[in-house]
């Protein structure tokens, strides 16, 4: 248990994995924290599973990616979504993306979507922060009470385990507890539901056969067309015999039993064995603020998306990337005034965008209109099965499992980011040669530096100044920096690839890896261009309501 009155930088309220992403990247940045949560790390019911490029690209910063890609899913196992009247039954429409271990390389990332299941995941991620003593996470801990005051936040813990009491000083609190988030209501942040809430059951089961039966009929997704209640994914959890099936909980589904609807959802005959049952509401909502003074919103308690697309938690990771160095720039005492505004002004058009791109994703599984006659045999089944894969292909439902532009494409615009005046931005397409290149705002593009390193390993704990031209005017922005206290490395991009891709003779990426500014000539005043990138000018621009 934590002591009375012991100090931290960083109280983290919340162990899931997002609070500790934030705690990996705090630790990468040398910031003291404490993560406090009251479970017991134990996952019962794993429902994320596949973790985003962007997210692998941050666990390969912290040094978990390999652990994450060897947590157990199977190399050879197919990644393919397909959309059947059952799982074994008549297949209509197959998107075949390849096995992790066989699928070409991708040109944007080094570091592809991983499926890992939350039972998997959290386990990677509480080894790597570590457990009380050892580490800064506290299990089964619980936080009574929050006061702020002008300098520091003082939290009230219990420990569930022995039942002593202690308390917390930070500087600061970061709230990453779920969507319900009692820090968030204790604030008086209001989370108001973007859309109608929606019922569904999450059926977790057992079928050690199933895989063996379906032989090259095996998928990641299947994407039932069965009735309105099954008509939801069935998802392979571990590649091998655990299943989750998703069930619309209409008035008629409350009635039906688990079993009776995972036989319903499958075609072939082999044993089940039912884990779980559990009831859930998707809630869409955006939180109206992301901070009240010294505590900020996170994950779930500051965005709640549907699962179709599978941006929850990736959006999550996203902001502990972007408020991690923002509370390690203030604590380091280089931040300008107004840069921790800007995780705000920066995340939550993220998170506005990404709830409406999950939520299109949700609505054409929704309005999709299923003829009965898919599910015949014969040549009029046949028919009719032809003409809805064309539907499907051409109504892009391959945009809900490839989406490299809203995993990469999605744009900081802030006070903290300079932009090209007048210079059109370049939309990305879902394929697998498209990548982002380094206009502002945008996540710096990937392309190998030599055999091993990605461009996005040369960023991470300050700035970093990439230059293709002269070296002329570098010591007035070199000498700007450090007056600021700032860091910054300033590096050579070189010609080829690289510069193609980067565009203009200097580009300054930020430590999350984002694109701060670029142009081709260096700024003529040095220390304005420092205030600016490090959040000290004025006129903060609010992120969309």
């Amino acid at each position: 248990m934590t002591r009375s009155g012991e100090w931290t930088d960083v109280l983290i309220v919340g162990g899931g994995p997002v609070g500790m992403a934030l705690a990996l990247d705090l630790t990468y940045r040398g910031i003291d924290c404490v993560v406090v949560d009251a479970g017991d790390g134990e996952v019962r019911h794993p429902k994320v599973s596949t973790i985003g490029p962007r997210s692998m690209e941050l666990f390969r910063r912290w040094g978990v990616a390999d652990t994450v890609r060897g947590a157990g899913w199977p190399a050879d196992h197919p990644l393919d979504i397909a959309w059947v009247t059952q799982v074994g039954g008549h297949e209509v429409y197959r998107y075949r993306r390849g096995t992790a271990g066989s699928r070409p390389a991708f040109a944007h990332t080094p570091e592809p979507d991983q499926i890992c299941p939350a039972h998997w995941l959290n386990p990677v991620l509480t080894r790597a922060v570590g457990v009380h003593p050892e580490g800064p996470l506290r299990l089964r801990t619980a936080v009574d009470r929050v006061l702020q005051s002008d300098d520091h936040v003082d939290a009230a813990l219990t420990d569930h385990a022995t039942g002593a009491t202690g308390a917390v000083r930070a500087r600061f609190l970061v709230a990453c507890d779920g969507a319900a988030s009692p820090i968030r209501r204790a604030c008086g942040i209001s989370a108001p539901a973007r859309r109608r809430t929606r019922v569904f059951r999450n059926i977790l089961f057992r079928a050690p056969e199933l895989k063996e039966r379906l032989g090259d009929r095996a998928a990641l997704v299947y994407f039932l067309m069965r009735s309105s209640t099954l008509r939801f994914p069935l998802r392979s959890l571990n590649g091998s015999d655990l299943y989750n099936l998703v069930v619309g909980a209409d008035d008629a589904a409350h009635r039906v039993d688990a079993l009776s609807l995972i036989s319903d959802a499958l075609a072939v005959d082999t044993p089940v064995e039912l884990l779980g049952d559990g009831e859930w509401r998707l809630t869409q909502r955006v939180a109206d603020r992301y901070r009240a003074g010294r505590v900020f919103l996170t994950g779930d308690a500051a965005h709640t998306l549907s699962p179709s697309g599978g941006f929850g938690l990736n959006t999550g990771i996203g902001d502990a990337a972007d408020l991690g160095w923002k509370l390690a720039a203030t604590l380091n005492g280089w931040a300008g005034r107004g840069l921790l505004d800007t995780y705000e002004t920066e995340r939550r058009p993220i998170a506005v965008q990404s709830l409406e791109e999950a939520d299109l994703n949700l609505r054409r599984t929704l309005r999709r209109r299923v003829p009965p006659e898919i599910r015949l045999d014969g040549p009029e089944g046949e028919r009719a099965r032809t003409e809805m894969a064309e539907r499907l292909e051409s109504s892009g439902v391959q945009r809900e499992f490839d989406a490299p532009e809203i995993h990469f494409g999605l744009r900081y615009r802030s006070p903290a980011v300079i932009e090209d005046p007048g210079v059109p931005i370049r939309r990305g397409k879902p394929d697998a040669d498209w990548r982002p290149g380094s206009e502002p705002g945008y996540r710096a593009a990937h392309a190998w530096w030599d055999a091993t390193t990605s461009t996005l390993d040369l960023f991470g704990h300050g700035f970093v100044l990439l230059r293709f031209a002269g070296l002329a005017g570098l010591a007035g922005v070199e000498r700007a920096f450090a007056e600021r206290g700032v860091p910054l490395t300033v590096r050579n991009g070189g010609g080829g690839e690289i510069a193609k891709l980067y565009e203009r003779s200097y580009v300054l990426v930020r430590p999350d890896g984002h694109v701060a500014w670029r142009g081709d000539d260096l700024p003529r005043d040095p220390v304005a261009f420092v205030d600016t990138v490090r959040g000290d000018r004025a006129g903060a621009v609010r992120g969309d309501r």
